[in-house]
């Protein structure tokens, strides 16, 4: 069996500031280590529950976060950008997906909740449902074959993510009181709790893909409407206000690929 571990840094137990998820200062340097051994952490677990391939995947900014001389030796690493499938590259061929360190979606309650760029994207619906990015790659895998079996972040990220995917194992790391506080596991106790969820997510491997059928119409409310000026140049995009567009595409691939490129163009205005 082999398996995908998608790892975000937002989700991580003791992580809630920005300055932590940003390079370039000592707090960083901390939050990218407990995210390194989080992914250990879920990478020994798939082993003692049974797979036999490990790829973990960097998924957070420029996906270079982790640090490989302190990954479990048994696992290759994906890191760098760009990539077609960005927090799911890899995940073809693979028998299921653990999401480490995963966060809730945008304009939630969440600890650093946005979802794919929280200075441009505001909220985004596939077929009219929102998705946060647990949401938005999760059907990316699923369209793939490939289902989500474990997945760890705060409370705010379980909950709006439990009903799109009932059969994950699930691993509280922090409970939001707000964007940038809560109370957290100490980063060794979730470490443990990680590697008792993947374990079991491999042992006893029952989900399924998600799976959302194309044509894929995707809505996008941006930040200002500065953002909707911008991603509006591409022919392709409707304006339907001044901070909403749409866009049809014929998989939910081509949708997230679609939204990646509007994220690197958003940079343009910063």
């Amino acid at each position: 069996m082999k398996i995908l571990i998608s790892t975000d840094i937002e989700g991580v137990a003791g992580v809630f500031h920005p300055e932590q998820t940003r390079p370039g200062n000592g707090e960083y340097e901390r939050a990218r280590a407990w995210m390194t051994l989080e992914a250990n952490a879920a990478v020994q677990g798939a082993f003692a529950g049974g797979a036999t391939e490990v790829l973990v995947n960097d998924s957070h900014g420029g996906f270079r976060n982790l640090l490989p001389d302190l990954l479990d030796a048994r696992a290759s690493l994906a890191l760098g950008k760009p990539r077609y499938l960005g927090m799911m590259a890899g995940v073809q061929g693979c028998d299921g997906v653990f999401m480490v360190g995963y966060h809730g979606r945008a304009q939630s309650c969440g600890i650093l909740a946005h979802t794919i760029n929280s200075g441009a994207f505001a909220r985004i619906w596939l077929n009219g449902q929102e998705l946060g990015e647990a949401g938005l790659y999760g059907a990316l895998a699923g369209e793939l074959g490939v289902p989500v079996l474990m997945a760890s972040g705060d409370d705010v990220f379980v909950k709006e993510t439990r009903p799109l995917l009932p059969w994950v194992r699930y691993v509280q790391t922090k409970e939001a009181s707000g964007q940038g506080s809560g109370t957290t596991l100490s980063p060794g106790a979730s470490r443990e709790a990680i590697a008792a969820a993947a374990e079991l997510a491999v042992r006893n491997a029952d989900g399924r893909p998600l799976k959302m059928e194309g044509p894929i119409r995707c809505r996008l409310q941006t930040q200002s409407p500065a953002f909707a000026d911008l991603f509006c140049q591409w022919p392709t995009l409707e304006r339907m206000d001044g901070v909403t567009l749409a866009f049809d595409a014929a998989s939910v691939q081509a949708a997230v690929r679609m939204l990646n490129c509007l994220s690197a163009m958003s940079f343009m205005l910063k």
